[in-house]
C-alpha cells in the first residue's frame, strides 16, 4: 500500500511520473539523455543553435530596460548564447542547462570569446540547486525557450524559483512558445490524460499574465524575424516578454512603531 504523498514535493514528483520517460524534457532522470541526443549533431539546421543574442535580450539592454551589469541567471542556456552575451555586457553568469552535452558546447565557446571567466555554467536541475549553487539574488533571470517545456504542474516550481533568487527590483526576461504559432494548445489537463506534452506549450499573452502576475509586466511583444545575415537571434513563432519584480520598500515610521503581532508570510512550496 502506497501511502507516501505528505509535501507539495511529493505531489509534484507524483505527477511527474504520469508522463512517459521518453515525453519527459524536463528532469534529471530522463531530461538530460533527450537533451543530450538533440545537441549530438551540431551541425543540424536548428534555430538557436547559432551564437546569437535573442534580439529581445539585446533590445531590452540597449534601450534601458534593464541595467547593465549586476548578476544574471540564465535557466535552460543551452549552447551559451545568451549567458556569453550578457557576461560581454558586464554581468555575473551563472548558467543552468541539464544537458551535459549543452554545458560542454557552451564551455566551448565561453573559452573561444574569452568570457569563461564571467560566466558559471551548471550541469543539472534548477529547481534542485541549493543557494550556494545559485548564488543570487539574481538582477536578471533570462530563459529562452525552458519554460514551455515545463508540464503544468512544475510552474508551480518555477514561480517558487523566481521568489527565492529574483532580485527585488529584478527582471525576468522570457522567450517562450506563441499560440497560434508554435507548441500545443491543449489544455492543461489533457497533457497528463495523453502522458506526454506533444513538443512544448503554447501560451497566449493573458496566460502569461496571469502565471506571472505577482511581476509587473514591462513588455510583452512577438520576437522580431530576424534575417540569417542578423547578428541576432529572432523567430516570430516565439513570444518575448520582459516583467519586474517590485522593489522592497522600507516600513514607514508608523507601521513600524505599531503594536500588534508581526506578519508571517506564508510558506512556499518546496523546490524540488
Amino acid at each position: 500500500m502506497d501511502r507516501n504523498i505528505r509535501t507539495v514535493e511529493d505531489v509534484l514528483r507524483l505527477l511527474d511520473d504520469l508522463f512517459a520517460p521518453e515525453a519527459d524534457r524536463w528532469t534529471p532522470a530522463h531530461g538530460g539523455a533527450w537533451w543530450d541526443s538533440f545537441y549530438a549533431d551540431r551541425s543540424r539546421p536548428i534555430p538557436f543553435f547559432v551564437a546569437k543574442p535573442d534580439e529581445s535580450l539585446v533590445s531590452c539592454l540597449d534601450r534601458g530596460l534593464v541595467a547593465p551589469a549586476g548578476r544574471a541567471l540564465d535557466l535552460g542556456c543551452g549552447p551559451g548564447r545568451n549567458a556569453l552575451y550578457l557576461a560581454s555586457r558586464g554581468f555575473r553568469v551563472d548558467a543552468v542547462d541539464l544537458s551535459p552535452a549543452a554545458i560542454a558546447w557552451a564551455e566551448e565557446r565561453a573559452r573561444e570569446s574569452g568570457t569563461d571567466a564571467d560566466v558559471r555554467f551548471r550541469c543539472g536541475d534548477a529547481f534542485a540547486l541549493t543557494a550556494a549553487e545559485l548564488t543570487g539574488p539574481y538582477d536578471l533571470i533570462c530563459d529562452s525557450g525552458c519554460f514551455h517545456h515545463l508540464p503544468p504542474h512544475r510552474r508551480i516550481s518555477y514561480l517558487d524559483l523566481l521568489a527565492r533568487v529574483l532580485a527585488p527590483g529584478g527582471h525576468l526576461a522570457l522567450t517562450c512558445f506563441a499560440s497560434g504559432a508554435m507548441g500545443s494548445e491543449l489544455p492543461d489537463a489533457d497533457f497528463y490524460r495523453d502522458s506526454r506534452l506533444h513538443g512544448g506549450l503554447a501560451y497566449t499573452p493573458e496566460s502569461l499574465r496571469r502565471i506571472f502576475s505577482d511581476l509587473t509586466e514591462v513588455e510583452l511583444r512577438r520576437m522580431h524575424d530576424e534575417p540569417p545575415e542578423s547578428p541576432l537571434f529572432g523567430e516570430p513563432f516565439l513570444w518575448t516578454a520582459l516583467f519586474r519584480r517590485a522593489p522592497e520598500t522600507a516600513p514607514s515610521k508608523s507601521a513600524a512603531a505599531a503594536p500588534g503581532p508581526v506578519a508571517r508570510p506564508s510558506p512556499l512550496p518546496a523546490a524540488e
